[in-house]
């Protein structure tokens, strides 16, 4: 089971052994180390795989955009020059050491973390279910059910 949300990881957690589950927001192949990008409902977690660990790695490189995964494995500072100011999670990584599949995908017709006008509306409507993943509608989301929660205490 999940011990920690993606997008709750902090420097606080370094060196502590967790568990993630998500959606695979994006996956980087750089050549004996496999990024992956896991996406929840609070936020994103860069993931690492390295040879070290061949069963998680072999698994990390038949993962594809959508998957959904749980992975565990031990959380660490990223090294020097490659901290992300924009994200929460930005200065922390989780380095994986176990990587489940629990669910595959197939392609999605567009991606999940392109803006709004990148993509025709048309094609966005088709396939709502996919669109709802975007986190600009995640976001919508979480506002209208908060103005609906106030509306409702009032």
């Amino acid at each position: 089971m999940r011990t920690h949300y993606c997008g709750e990881i902090r420097a606080t957690d370094v060196d502590g052994e967790i568990t993630v589950s998500g959606w695979v927001h994006r996956r980087r192949d750089h050549g004996g180390v496999i990024f992956i990008d896991l996406r929840d409902r609070e936020g994103l977690l860069q993931v690492v795989f390295d040879p070290d660990t061949p069963e998680a790695f072999a698994t990390a490189e038949r993962v594809r955009s959508e998957y959904v995964l749980r992975v565990t494995g031990k959380v660490r500072i990223r090294p020097e020059g490659t901290e992300n100011p924009d994200m929460p999670t930005g200065e922390v990584e989780l380095l994986g050491r176990k990587l489940e599949i629990l669910n595959s995908a197939e392609t999605p017709p567009f991606q999940v973390d392109i803006e709004d006008d990148e993509v025709s509306e048309e094609l966005r409507l088709r396939y709502r279910y996919i669109d709802l993943r975007r986190p600009q509608m995640l976001e919508r989301l979480k506002l209208r059910s908060e103005v609906v929660r106030v509306l409702r205490n009032f």
